[in-house]
């Protein structure tokens, strides 16, 4: 006690009087200094820290598939890339408007190339060659009953199988059918491929299933996002490996998805287990796993904006975007690890405004962001799961209030990564 009031003494008098000493106008010249020094400090410290994609390798860019001729695998094929057209036509429209002032900055960039088929599947992949086979075999189930493969077409009239909307507010349905899976290999140490490619060989999904080797391992977020700059589908869909959910919830998506849908054709589904809360599911859970999730929602709904704050999933691994939405998202993504599903949400609710159309095609407002629809599935737990769950929560915490700190702050922006 009487050592603090010594320090009382010896530092807090002093400062006290001669704060009434200077002039008022000198203290809040001070007070401006030292916000201004904090702010710049901060700026230039998450620069430091926050993360930045590595740059795409060319054999990043190339995919194998099974051969309907031979045992062997196929010779590395060029990987169909609509972010490589975007970017480019967004590069030589930034050249023709040098008046648009920042270079990193485009007015739209809404525009990608039609789709060639109706459902594109990404699986990001990491040391999976025990739990993909199972997964790989309920999805091609029920593509191949609901969807088709490339060159059959599917019309689902009931059932299981997503319905078709005719009123897309001036949005033309394009009749595509078929689909493909991407399986983005992470630098996987194990068999993963030589499982994946044999399951292709065996069921004959010769170039339907496309394998995408990463040199160096990315993070989940990485591998994701890689794995959506190369659809080629009207829809496209993000699913974890594993197989927790179950995959014929994907027509669930596509028709919240639709229900959502602006007149630009924009519109995302997230798979939600927020209904399992106090199910078996969840309650077999460890009580320091369900006590992070509870802890980790509630930073979640401080520091990220509105509509993304509202989400009460935002972490499932099951989630589907209409192919109108991904140039406003994907070409924007830093984030590789945990959080980059919320990276992608916070995108999607900043997306530019898409007008409203009244029944005579006028345009009778405008809608801000891409709008996103929460479907309740079905999921269980799968064991081997590679999350540290003290370790990547932490994490996660972490690295949220660096990627919000960062879109706020202006190190992110609406710039090419």
């Amino acid at each position: 006690m009487d050592a603090l009031l010594g320090l009382q003494a010896r530092f807090l008098v002093p400062l006290a009087d001669w704060i009434r000493a200077t002039p008022v106008h000198v203290l809040l010249m001070l007070l401006i200094s030292l916000v201004i020094f904090a702010l710049v400090s901060l700026f230039l410290s998450l620069h430091l820290v926050a993360p930045k994609p590595r740059p795409v390798l060319p054999s990043e860019k190339t995919y194998i598939t099974s051969s309907a001729s031979s045992d062997k695998p196929t010779a590395p094929r060029p990987l169909p890339c609509w972010h490589d057209r975007w970017l480019a036509e967004r590069q030589l429209r930034k050249k023709q408007s040098p008046e648009s002032g920042d270079a990193s900055l485009a007015p739209d960039g809404g525009y990608i190339e039609p789709a060639e088929l109706r459902l594109s599947v990404v699986f990001p992949a990491y040391n999976e060659e025990e739990r993909v086979i199972p997964t790989l075999e309920e999805a091609v189930k029920y593509l191949d009953e609901y969807i088709g493969r490339p060159g059959t077409a599917k019309t689902v009239s009931s059932g299981k199988g997503p319905k078709r909307h005719s009123a897309r507010q001036g949005v033309r349905d394009q009749e595509t059918s078929g689909y493909e899976i991407i399986i983005v290999n992470d630098g996987s140490t194990d068999k993963t491929v030589d499982v994946v490619l044999d399951f292709a060989r065996k069921n004959s999904l010769h170039d339907v299933i496309r394998v995408v080797t990463l040199e160096k391992n990315r993070g989940k977020g990485g591998g994701v996002t890689h794995g959506l700059r190369h659809v080629r589908g009207e829809y496209a869909l993000f699913a974890d490996a594993d197989g927790a959910s179950r995959f014929s919830d994907v027509s669930k998506l596509i028709e919240g998805c639709e229900e959502v849908v602006d007149s630009s054709g924009r519109g995302a589904a997230i798979g939600s287990r927020a209904h399992l809360v106090g199910s078996e599911a969840v309650v077999k859970r460890s009580v320091l796993r369900n006590f992070l999730m509870r802890s980790f929602h509630l930073v979640l709904t401080i520091l990220t904006p509105p509509a993304t704050s509202r989400i009460r999933d935002t972490q499932c691994g099951f989630k589907l975007f209409t192919r109108a939405a991904l140039p406003h998202i994907v070409p924007y993504m830093h984030t590789e690890g945990w959080i980059f599903d919320i990276e992608m949400l916070m995108l999607a609710e900043s997306a530019p405004a898409s007008p409203i159309l009244g029944s005579d095609g006028s345009v009778i407002g405008s809608s801000a962001g891409i709008k996103v629809a929460e479907v309740p599935i079905q999921w269980h737990e799968v064991s081997g799961s590679k999350l540290n769950v003290v370790q990547d929560s932490v994490k996660m915490a972490i690295g949220l209030a660096v990627l919000r700190a960062s879109w706020m702050m202006g190190v992110y922006r609406k710039r090419l990564t």
